[in-house]
């Protein structure tokens, strides 16, 4: 890839309505042990992708949002359901995308684990990136 272009990354809900672009570098991808991740999308984690607001883009149906807990807020396909995001006045310029959602996976790679003192012991992660 030129070294001025920038890279674009696609990703949809499980039935496609809901649509996103991310453009250029990512904040982090890591992946989250936290219960919070874990009930909202019912896997023992997930990967999470942070982009910098204005450097993405809903192109097709906006989600619908569900304010999870105080200043925190999670989006979510209204047709099938698929979570698509999340946004916490913690991380006022970011919002996280879930990377399995993205039309090639391979695209990114995750660098940390967070939240890993939550993990669930029977989840057995074979990789040396660092926790937090």
């Amino acid at each position: 890839m030129d070294k001025d272009a920038k890279q674009i990354l696609t990703g949809r809900c499980l039935c496609g309505a809901c649509t996103f672009e991310l453009t250029g570098d990512h904040n982090f991808v890591g992946h989250c042990h936290c219960e919070s991740c874990r009930r909202a999308t019912a896997s023992p984690l997930t990967t999470w992708i942070g982009q910098e607001n204005g450097f993405w883009r809903f192109t097709g149906n906006e989600p619908t949002n569900y304010q999870s807990s105080p200043g925190n807020t999670r989006g979510f396909c209204p047709t099938c359901g698929t979570p698509m995001y999340y946004r916490s006045h913690r991380f006022p310029n970011e919002t996280h995308f879930y990377a399995a959602l993205l039309d090639d996976p391979e695209g990114v790679e995750p660098t940390t684990h967070f939240h890993a003192d939550e993990r669930i012991s029977w989840v057995h992660v074979s990789d040396d990136l660092p926790s937090q």
